[in-house]
């Protein structure tokens, strides 16, 4: 414990270091290319969460359920990524569209989740793939140098790593084992909310075309947020920004992979541009985005579900799983 805590001290010092930069340069900070880059993201997450609707459709095709309620709890999910932890906001959209879609069950809607990923999974072996040819992208053992707490110790300590992923498949597998055990039909809904994967062209068709189609926005909404920090925007610089957020998305225990992105982006474009201008983008970009998907997405966490806290989806939750239980006892 004493080894991690003056790595922690130093790779938070650093990320404070960072924000002061880029607080101290809002002045050459081009405002309209990045509230293009915003409006930009917001059309990514829009057309994203149209991909993960035709997947709840194809899990219920004989429920009733409104697009603007999942877009809803898409958005205020992905806001509060930005400001918790190990994507607690992943919480937040499971409460809010299993509790508008009618006769859904949270396996269902958790594995439906799991869909998503295959797209991830196919760019980002593409990204990644890209950005270690670059030579600017440092190769994994060279992640224990960087000043990113999470990233660095986990990379320095292999074993704890291995260790770590291993004890996480356990937990995951004595848990899915538990379920299935208690509810008969566990499995059943866990495989219902994979059904689109089962038929390849409806899949290919309404996810995975929508999902690229949204990876286009998503490409241009970083452009600009490179224009807008004066690192400039060009086809490497944005793919290398998505091979960080890549990496960041492997390590999720900070919010949005605070600190994770800002070291491999001072890495990725160092020589790029001024030292001050780099930092200043490390954090502008996370700062942009993260404040204004989690103001949008509580915005519409009051105006859609009525709901004024993360303590209250919980507390919600918890009430829908209540009142399932005892709409099953006397049927026991």
């Amino acid at each position: 414990m004493l080894r991690l805590q003056p790595i922690l001290a130093g790779s938070l010092d650093t990320f404070f270091d960072r924000v002061e930069e880029f607080f101290s340069s809002l002045a050459a900070i081009r405002w309209g290319w990045l509230a293009l880059a915003l409006l930009l993201f917001l059309i990514y997450l829009s057309i994203r969460s149209r991909a993960y609707f035709h997947v709840l459709r194809a899990a219920y095709p004989t429920e009733r359920f409104q697009f603007r309620y999942i877009w809803g709890a898409y958005i205020a999910a992905y806001g509060f990524n930005n400001v918790v932890p190990a994507r607690g906001g992943d919480l937040v959209r499971l409460v809010l569209t299993k509790g508008r879609v009618p006769n859904s069950s949270y396996p269902a809607v958790g594995s439906s989740f799991l869909v998503e990923g295959v797209f991830d999974l196919t760019m980002g072996v593409f990204i990644l793939a890209f950005a270690f040819t670059q030579g600017a992208f440092p190769k994994p053992p060279d992640f224990s140098k960087l000043e990113a707490f999470d990233l660095s110790y986990l990379a320095g300590h292999p074993r704890f790593a291995l260790f770590l992923v291993t004890a996480l498949a356990i937990v995951a597998l004595v848990g899915f084992a538990l379920l299935s055990a208690r509810v008969k039909a566990f499995w059943a809904r866990v495989r219902q909310g994979l059904t689109i994967l089962r038929d390849r062209r409806r899949y290919f068709r309404e996810v995975w075309l929508v999902q690229l189609g949204a990876w286009v926005f998503r490409f241009a909404a970083f452009w600009f947020l490179l224009e807008a920090f004066e690192v400039g925007g060009s086809v490497r610089n944005v793919l290398l920004v998505l091979g960080v957020n890549a990496v960041a998305a492997i390590v999720p225990f900070t919010p949005g992979g605070a600190g994770v992105q800002q070291a491999l982006l001072v890495k990725v474009f160092a020589g790029a541009a001024p030292g001050a201008t780099v930092a200043a983008y490390s954090v502008g970009q996370q700062i942009a985005i993260g404040a204004f998907t989690f103001g949008l997405g509580f915005v519409l966490l009051v105006a859609l579900f009525r709901i004024r806290s993360f303590k209250e989806v919980i507390r919600q939750g918890r009430q829908e799983r209540d009142a399932e239980r005892a709409a099953r006892a006397p049927a026991g």
